[in-house]
C-alpha cells in the first residue's frame, strides 16, 4: 500500500463532477490502515502553462481512458485539509462532466492507477451516506 501525504505547496487542480442517478462519481480516500476516511471526485493538478479545462480533460482520459465533456462554469473553491497529520492545500476549479454514451453504464466502480502505481476505486456514491458517522 501507497502512503500517501499531500504536496508541501499549494496545488491548482481541476475536479470532474459526473452524476449517475444522483450519485456522485468519487474515489475513495485511504487513511494508512486502509480504511475509507473520505472519497474525492476525480481529476487532478493543472500543470505549468494549461488550462484548468485542458487540465480537466487530459485527466479524465489518463485516468479513465475517457474523453469527456465539461458542461458549464466553474465553481472555484479553496480546499486546506489534514490527512494523517499533514496539511494540504489545494485551489480547486470544479465543473461538471459528462461521459460519452455509454461510458461506464454498466459497472458500480471504476479501479484505474495513478501515475505513481497507486490503485483507485471509484464509485457512484449517494450524497446523503457521506458524513455520516463511521462512514466516509
Amino acid at each position: 500500500m501507497t502512503t500517501w501525504r499531500p504536496h508541501p505547496h499549494i496545488r491548482v487542480v481541476a475536479i470532474g463532477l459526473h452524476w449517475r442517478d444522483g450519485r456522485l462519481l468519487a474515489a475513495e480516500v485511504r487513511d494508512d490502515a486502509g480504511r475509507i476516511k473520505g472519497v474525492r471526485p476525480l481529476g487532478g493538478e493543472i500543470e505549468f502553462g494549461e488550462n484548468w479545462r485542458a487540465a480537466l480533460i487530459r485527466e479524465f482520459d489518463e485516468e479513465l481512458g475517457i474523453n469527456v465533456s465539461i458542461i458549464g462554469e466553474p465553481l472555484l473553491m479553496e480546499n486546506i485539509y489534514a490527512h494523517e497529520g499533514a496539511t494540504g492545500h489545494e485551489v480547486m476549479f470544479i465543473a461538471e462532466v459528462a461521459f460519452p454514451q455509454g461510458a461506464f453504464s454498466s459497472q458500480d466502480r471504476i479501479d484505474f492507477r495513478e501515475d505513481n502505481g497507486e490503485e483507485i476505486v471509484a464509485r457512484w456514491f449517494d450524497l446523503a451516506d457521506l458524513d455520516m458517522p463511521d462512514g466516509p
